[in-house]
């Protein structure tokens, strides 16, 4: 008789166990998992979708459930057990005073420690290690559950609405997989080693390019080399064969009067026959893009165009830049070097842990190598236009600020646009944004 009340015991804590473990695992299944084993066909995965999409009706079934358990195994072991292990103790000699207390206080004891282990702690750790898989196991019977227990679960899923309600917690917030989320779940997957370190570094600049202006990737007007078709068709044939550039734009005296783009391959047939091409004829209109395009809306654009070379002018008309395919892909893989162009990296790590940075290096790449978080609303998109908001005007050459931690000090100027920027961390400095 007395094994027969302990298998009791023990099935009422694995029942326990069994419930709590199917909360946390629908709990803490991803539907984008739940969606993919959907796609495949897993016995379970729709119905563990529907649990967790809904959770407030399948909680509480869950909480029924382990209520109920719980009620029966503490009964049945103050009622059976304690009085079974009372009389045993008595034949040990102790006095029925003394022993029926203590024989209650070791069977809640054991009973609460069994809960707690089989009945809580293991079966959680397990639904944390796999919850899609336990979710899709489970998520049959919990709904079977759920229509047995239908009246008692309306009631008590209508009061805990109410009582949210009443707590200012009546809507349900919107569970938004966050740009930072994605990243920690992409660092996760480099260190398990499903991700390599170049995937990763490719996934982080696809998600930059998607919150950046085309404005950020173009390569702006003072940079541009260009032709005119003012100058004599030798200048022109010299500039082309000199450029280490495949398209150019074409313009009409200066860079305010764009007349297209023309590819230098459109004019080798002539040069290689040393004949005096018509340049015009050559020319190619390219996209006109706005300064305030997304850089990934660029990318649309080139596709459904013959010349993947897009000139981008502002609000009021004036040519700021032009942007190719190429600069896109920078934007994402990093820069590409050639022969031609000098070794001038944006950013150098130095032996004491500083930088040396590019004035034109963006300011989210920077942000994301020395771990500082930029404001959301910024207006500038370069570690140049970064510290001329920290500034607040155009500093001087060897002039420093400290800001999120760091100390930038200006180390060369072009013109009137900083070139060269040493960073290097403030012991102990507090990290704040800028103004």
């Amino acid at each position: 008789m007395l094994y027969i009340e302990l298998t009791i015991v023990v099935v009422l804590i694995a029942v326990n166990g069994v419930l709590a473990m199917s909360e946390l695992a629908v709990v803490s299944s991803r539907p984008a998992r739940l969606k993919t084993m959907i796609d495949q066909d897993v016995t379970g995965s729709r119905q563990a979708l529907a649990l967790s999409s809904d959770p407030g009706r399948f909680l509480s079934t869950v909480q029924i459930g382990i209520t109920l358990v719980g009620i029966l195994a503490g009964a049945f072991s103050g009622a059976t057990l304690s009085a079974r292990f009372t009389l045993w103790l008595q034949d040990y000699g102790l006095s029925a005073r003394v022993a029926d207390p203590v024989a209650l206080g070791l069977v809640v004891t054991a009973i609460t420690y069994l809960s707690l282990v089989a009945g809580e702690l293991v079966p959680k750790q397990l639904a944390l290690r796999r919850p899609e898989k336990i979710a899709c196991r489970i998520a049959p019977v919990m709904v079977w559950l759920a229509k047995i227990g239908l009246p008692f679960v309306w009631v008590l899923d209508r009061s805990s609405r109410l009582l949210l309600r009443v707590f200012g917690g009546g809507e349900v917030s919107d569970n938004k997989v966050t740009d930072e989320e994605i990243r920690s779940i992409v660092a996760e997957a480099e260190s398990a080693g499903v991700l390599e370190p170049e995937e990763r570094a490719m996934i982080a600049g696809v998600m930059r390019l998607g919150d950046r202006p085309v404005s950020v990737v173009m390569t702006p007007r003072h940079d541009i080399d260009f032709i005119n078709l003012d100058d004599p068709p030798e200048d022109i044939r010299r500039r082309m064969t000199s450029s280490i550039h495949s398209r150019m734009p074409v313009c009409e005296g200066s860079l305010d009067q764009v007349v297209g783009i023309i590819q230098a391959k459109d004019l080798l047939g002539a040069y290689l026959n040393n004949e005096t091409a018509d340049v015009r004829s050559f020319v190619r209109q390219a996209p006109v893009i706005p300064e305030t395009m997304d850089a990934l809306d660029v990318i649309e654009l080139f596709k459904s165009s013959s010349v993947h070379m897009g000139l981008v002018y502002d609000e009021y008309g004036h040519l700021e830049g032009l942007v190719t395919a190429a600069d896109i892909l920078e934007a994402i893989v990093g820069e590409f070097r050639t022969d031609a162009e000098e070794d001038d990296p944006y950013l150098v790590e130095r032996d004491d842990g500083s930088y040396l940075i590019s004035g034109a290096m963006p300011a989210d790449e920077l942000a994301e190598k020395i771990g500082v978080t930029l404001p959301a609303d910024r207006d500038y998109h370069t570690v140049a236009g970064l510290l001329l908001a920290a500034f607040g005007r155009i500093p001087e050459v060897a002039e420093s600020i400290d800001t999120y931690g760091w100390r930038f000090e200006v180390m060369d100027l072009d013109g009137r646009r900083i070139d060269k920027v040493l960073a290097q961390r403030v012991p102990g400095a507090v990290r704040r944004a800028a103004r």
